[in-house]
């Protein structure tokens, strides 16, 4: 039914940058909110980014300035252009959309970064 499919994952260097797409399908984009989490190995999974069915966005403080999160409804697909990348970023990335109760998942690209 819901599926959310993540791509545009992969290994850089640190100071590089990458761009992720989450294609949403099954349900109606538009009023949903959407968000990318990451978990890192021995971490709990963390928000990084979100972006409600207004268009308002928020980020995790470590993301500040650096990530930039946005949706593309005729498409329906949510980004995150990810520029600056830290070591410390290397995580697998979820895409998340919720609507009241209601929260479904990706099942998430890996992103490396490399020191």
């Amino acid at each position: 039914q819901v599926q959310l499919v993540e791509s545009g994952g992969g290994v850089v260097q640190a100071g590089g940058s990458l761009r992720l797409s989450c294609a949403a399908s099954g349900l109606i984009f538009s009023i949903y909110n959407m968000g990318w989490y990451r978990q890192a190995p021995g971490k709990q999974r963390e928000l990084v980014a979100r972006i409600t069915s207004g268009g308002m966005t928020s980020y995790a403080d470590s993301a500040k300035g650096r990530f930039t999160i946005s949706r593309d409804n005729a498409k329906n697909t949510v980004y995150l252009q990810m520029n600056s990348l830290k070591p410390g970023d290397t995580a697998l990335y979820y895409c998340e959309a919720d609507l009241t109760s209601n929260h479904y998942w990706g099942q998430g690209t890996q992103v490396t970064v490399s020191s």
